[in-house]
């Protein structure tokens, strides 16, 4: 039975930059997955080019049923500190969109420079291998069956990902490894993803797809409630695009929608200074503001009448038109699911783990990383950020470092 410090299952970004780090702090770390190819979701993500973090990232930017949990491990190993690295392996890259941060080449650089890392700690790689059992062992640590024989090992870190994009492997090992050794879970559901609509209400939009605008989008209540400035996809099953994926993390079924798809604008008063200033068509004018198709399957739905001359278009009407392009409401019937989710919301439920270490308060020597947790960041760098962040938080205690609470 061969025998190290530490044992990752994962080689995803967690589990990659985990391992990378215990190695180099003098631990024989092995790092297991059961996938062929390594880490395919940064390989994938960003286009291609990965969105492998974002300057302003905060605990803001998070969800969990224990929202103060991220606070430890994002203060201690910030976007500042990964951008560091980055740099620190020549990978050029550029800003996006509202900090987020992509490779100016390939989201295989980000694969290279945490592989250099695991190399430079000296990390045994065993892919592709499957563990087939986890158990206590008699003197402490853990023994591990797996598919290149068994192991044993002083410590545990699980980072096996979350339950999107099953394609490429995505698994429910972790969560069901927790669920073993007696840990409470979170309710895996799929975020960041497109929802959907019953196929008769969502008719009258069908046609819209491919329309992209910015839009405001909320739902929820109070500590629930999610808001943002995004721009919106329509698609022919319902609608995606930034503002959606954000939306649909704090989205619960039976929820409805709130869209305003003329944001920053008073669109009331606009048509009423239109009613008295202009002699266009009132379907011309809507198309000063808006996509053409999208005006005028808002008045034919409306059943106004987009030829009639602005000076004799009625109030009621101007008025009807103006809320419902700005007070938009409807409500989904689901999602895409796991197949086009970016992430999962839920898991490990962080009350049992320790936020300085991310060691179990069950199980000492067991940890848990990355998106296995239940904790969710927003569509922009921040999921990445938080997989650096919970590894940085677990790699730097194992040498005994920082105290478990």
């Amino acid at each position: 039975m061969q025998t190290f410090d530490l044992v990752v299952v994962g080689a995803g970004a967690a589990g990659l930059f985990c391992a990378g780090i215990a190695g180099q702090r003098g631990l024989k770390v092995l790092l297991i997955d059961h996938a062929e190819k390594v880490a395919e979701k940064i390989r994938i993500s960003g286009g291609g080019r990965c969105n492998f973090t974002n300057r302003d990232a905060g605990p803001a930017n998070f969800l969990s049923e224990n929202p103060n949990f991220c606070r430890s491990a994002l203060a201690r190993y910030s976007s500042q500190d990964f951008i560091a690295l980055v740099q620190k392996h020549g990978i050029a890259f550029h800003e996006k969109h509202k900090g987020q941060l992509f490779c100016d080449d390939s989201a295989e650089q980000i694969i290279r420079m945490l592989l250099a890392e695991c190399e430079a700690g000296g990390v045994t790689r065993w892919q592709p291998c499957t563990v087939q059992d986890v158990r206590d062992a008699a003197d402490g640590g853990f023994e591990l069956d797996t598919t290149r024989g068994p192991v044993k090992a002083a410590r545990l870190v699980v980072a096996t990902g979350g339950l999107s994009i099953p394609k490429i492997g995505a698994s429910d090992w972790g969560l069901r490894l927790a669920r073993r050794l007696g840990h409470a879970i979170v309710e895996p559901r799929p975020a960041l993803v497109p929802l959907t609509f019953d196929a008769a209400d969502w008719a009258p939009f069908a046609a819209l797809s491919g329309l992209s605008l910015p839009v405001v989008v909320s739902t929820g209540k109070g500590k629930t409630a999610g808001r943002f400035v995004e721009d919106l996809l329509l698609t022919h099953r319902g609608l995606s695009g930034p503002a959606i994926l954000q939306i649909s993390s704090f989205w619960t079924e039976g929820q409805s929608l709130q869209i305003d798809l003329a944001p920053e604008v008073d669109l009331a008063e606009k048509l009423r200074e239109a009613k008295a200033q202009s002699r266009r068509q009132l379907g011309n004018e809507l198309a000063e503001l808006f996509p053409q198709r999208l005006a005028q399957a808002w008045l034919e739905r409306l059943k106004i009448d987009g030829t009639r001359a602005m000076p004799e278009c009625k109030d009621k009407d101007l008025q009807t038109l103006a809320e419902q392009l700005q007070r938009w409401q409807l409500t989904p019937n689901g999602s895409e699911g796991w197949r086009k989710a970016e992430v999962m919301r839920g898991g490990v439920d962080t009350r049992e783990l320790s936020s300085q270490t991310m060691e179990s308060k069950r199980r000492p020597g067991l940890y848990f990383i990355g998106e296995v947790v239940d904790v969710t960041g927003w569509l922009g760098g921040y999921n990445f950020q938080w997989a650096w962040a919970s590894a940085a938080a677990c790699a730097r205690s194992l040498d005994g470092t920082v105290a478990n609470p």
